[in-house]
């Protein structure tokens, strides 16, 4: 099953591996999300508007404060690893994305990488809900983006280039005004259920009418390596950072 997924995401960026959480695993990261929600960090954010009738909240790097993040990420690091192609596997950081019922604010198509503070190939994230998720309220991938190039980062609401100079990189394309014409794929998700997709896949998601807390675990393989930026990224990692190393079977 894994090399057939492995074939998928060197052509598409993203896939559906079905059913690979465990039941227990998955409860102690329910629990954990939620208590994350309870006690967020300094890096928490509420990405939707004041007069959305859901919330949409994020939260960044949490993974040594809540232990089923980190035994999710140790989980899923050998699947991530025949992904990527790599040897190694190391966790970069946890990334926590819930949106409660009623939310109508969207995750704007975007890639990941342009944010953060790393250069390579072998960047990979794997987002798994909690909750079941319908087709229409899940994330959605616009097939063979990983391949590049780079496109200019923005903020969610306010579509603000705080990143890499306006005009450097090309911009998102507007996929939801012709949806027919880009190769969109994506996936109704069952608890247990999780997406991997590369780091330069453009992707994005709708509103949710009903509760969708997820959590996503973005790892780094052979060639990834830190850089420094001009700018402050998202999420922002201080110098002296560590990226522990995953054990692989």
């Amino acid at each position: 099953m894994h090399d057939e997924l492995a074939t998928e995401f060197a052509r598409d960026g993203a896939v559906c591996a079905r059913g690979v959480v465990s039941p227990g695993l998955l409860a102690r990261v329910a629990t954990d999300i939620d208590a994350n929600l309870a006690v967020p960090s300094e890096l928490a954010q509420v990405a939707s508007g004041a007069d959305d009738p859901g919330r949409f909240v994020e939260d960044f790097c949490n993974w040594p404060r809540f232990p089923a993040y980190l035994e999710l990420a140790q989980a899923m690091a050998p699947l991530a690893r025949t992904l990527m192609g790599s040897n190694s596997v190391r966790l970069y950081h946890d990334h926590l994305l819930v949106k409660e019922a009623g939310t109508r604010q969207p995750t704007p198509w975007h890639q990941d990488q342009p944010y953060y503070d790393v250069e390579g190939r072998d960047v990979i994230s794997m987002w798994l809900p909690v909750d079941a998720v319908p087709r229409e309220s899940s994330l959605e991938f616009v097939a063979g983006t990983h391949l590049g190039p780079w496109l200019m980062p923005r903020t969610f609401m306010l579509r603000e280039s705080k990143w890499f100079p306006e005009g450097s990189l090309a911009d998102v394309p507007a996929v939801d005004d012709d949806r027919e014409s880009f190769p969109i794929i994506g996936w109704a998700l069952e608890p247990g259920d999780a997406v991997f997709f590369h780091a330069l896949a453009l992707h994005g998601s709708r509103g949710s009418a009903a509760r969708r807390r997820v959590i996503s675990i973005r790892y780094l393989g052979d060639d990834a390596r830190r850089v420094e930026r001009r700018w402050k990224c998202s999420p922002p990692m201080a110098a002296d950072a560590i990226f522990p190393a995953l054990e692989l079977a």
